[in-house]
């Protein structure tokens, strides 16, 4: 066996166990759940093809358009919300905007560290009948029988996890983008501020076309993160009451391991897998100007 061979050899060696766990742990089980969606099966005895029955059924689901409609928020909360606002945040502690930024950022980075089922319980405890805002909001009214019922309203019940998930996510881009920033020079805006530019001028136009890499790499992650937004929601409302908080992750373990119907569920996540990579081709086009 010559050299080339061997060092061919051996770089296969190497690579063949990481693909077959790659197959094992990614590629199977997309693949099976593609067929699964096929397929009428509660997890135990015969499989009954009924090809695209699971996703005719779908398309007139309501339940199945309330936890897309909760998705889209997300998204867009991530995106428009937690992103704009993380940039924000480091760049006021880059500029040291603020006394004792190196406090700010670790309080402001603690919400991504805690345990999203922690957050869901505590949480729930402040949007509770007894909790801080109730409380809050019946001390500036005068109304002492005030009683919050945001979470059985179809069209609110949404935003208090959209607001937690602003919370708790938004440090996550805020420390990415400010280990970004911290590798500008910083006589890049010294020379801006001499030639009169303003702080919102050097920031618009200076400092954000140099992180359009890292904003669109945070796009990336905050849209394949919504269309998977699970345990929060999971946790903190199970995707009640009536389905009003329903996401599509929450309806697919649900239909799933809960009512076992396999085959459903399995469209579902194909569906989840469609929708992501279509958000992700779209984001890819929309910041192609950006020359990433």
């Amino acid at each position: 066996m010559t050299y080339l061979r061997q060092k061919r050899t051996s770089y296969f060696s190497f690579i063949l166990p990481a693909f077959i766990i790659y197959i094992g742990i990614i590629i199977f089980p997309v693949l099976f759940s593609f067929y699964l969606s096929l397929t009428k099966w509660k997890g135990y005895g015969k499989m009954e093809f009924i090809g695209l029955g699971n996703y005719i059924r779908m398309f007139t689901d309501p339940v199945f358009y309330i936890g897309l409609r909760n998705n889209i928020l997300i998204v867009l909360i991530s995106v428009l919300g937690q992103i704009p606002l993380g940039l924000l945040l480091a760049y006021m502690l880059y500029r040291k905007m603020v006394k004792h930024e190196n406090f700010f950022e670790v309080l402001i980075f603690l919400p991504i560290t805690i345990s999203s089922v922690i957050v869901a319980q505590l949480w729930n405890r402040i949007f509770s009948p007894v909790g801080v805002i109730p409380a809050i909001i019946r001390d500036l009214t005068g109304n002492q029988d005030y009683i919050m019922t945001i979470f059985e309203d179809k069209y609110l019940a949404i935003v208090p996890i959209l607001f937690v998930l602003l919370w708790q996510h938004t440090s996550l881009y805020m420390v990415i983008f400010l280990a970004n920033l911290q590798r500008i020079p910083y006589s890049v805006i010294e020379a801006a501020q001499l030639e009169g530019a303003r702080e919102g001028t050097i920031f618009t136009r200076l400092i954000a076309p140099m992180l359009a890499n890292v904003i669109f790499i945070n796009t990336i992650l905050a849209v394949s993160g919504s269309f998977k937004s699970f345990d929060l929601i999971y946790s903190m409302t199970g995707g009640g009451p009536a389905h009003f908080t329903e996401v599509i992750a929450v309806y697919m373990y649900n239909t799933t391991f809960v009512f076992q119907n396999y085959g459903y569920g399995s469209a579902l996540a194909v569906i989840i897998i469609i929708f992501t990579v279509t958000a992700l081709l779209i984001s890819r086009a929309v910041t192609k100007r950006f020359d990433y």
